[in-house]
């Protein structure tokens, strides 16, 4: 599955075992289950990255996805947005040992970049509930871009209850997709949300 890019992942996993746990980024029991929870639940899902995109990963924490997408696109831009200043030491730590020039750290929360940074994607994992994903990350959504949230069995809950903040940024498209069958159990949700902003109403 990982071809030429397992030897960066097996030094990140490494990284995520150690530092990681220290840095609080991951909790000190996930270190015995880091491939079927984190790497490999990240990985399935990458197709959602753009050829040659621009894709921010918000709280993005110890890195997931972001890191682990940096390593399988290397086309790809990813943008690393933390506001915590340990788990910042930490991805700056990854991005140096795993030599990756694709990927920019940012010590922020995500409304503190509304205006100034846009992408062709953003994505978040174990952040918030998606009625609180949504206005603090559409608006570093490009136009033609699009919110992934990483979600699992909560999806469609979630969505039932984010309906009023969707009908506000009147999103166009709001899809479940499931990654990784055969793969990873349970396989990867993800919440993947577009809007047209300045357009006509959109249905939800």
């Amino acid at each position: 599955m990982f071809g030429p890019v397992l030897p960066g992942l097996l030094r990140y996993a490494e990284l995520l075992a150690g530092p990681a746990i220290l840095a609080g980024c991951i909790g000190p029991h996930e270190a015995g289950r880091l491939w079927e929870r984190h790497l490999l639940n990240c990985a399935v899902a990458v197709s959602v990255v753009p050829p040659a995109g621009q894709a921010a990963d918000v709280g993005s924490g110890a890195g997931l996805p972001g890191l682990v997408w940096a390593l399988m696109r290397p086309d790809a831009e990813l943008t690393l947005v933390e506001p915590l200043h340990r788990r910042v030491d930490f991805l700056q730590e990854a991005v140096a040992v795993l030599q990756l020039d694709n990927v920019t750290v940012v010590r922020a929360r995500a409304e503190e970049l509304h205006g100034s940074h846009q992408f062709d994607l953003v994505a978040a994992r174990a952040v918030a509930p998606l009625k609180r994903l949504i206005p603090a990350c559409l608006p570093l959504v490009r136009r033609t871009g699009s919110l992934v949230a990483l979600k699992g069995a909560t999806a469609l809950h979630e969505i039932d209850e984010a309906r009023p903040q969707l009908r506000r940024v009147r999103a166009t498209s709001v899809v479940v997709t499931t990654y990784g069958e055969g793969i990873v159990s349970p396989p990867t949700t993800a919440v993947i949300v577009r809007t047209e902003r300045g357009t006509e109403r959109g249905k939800v």
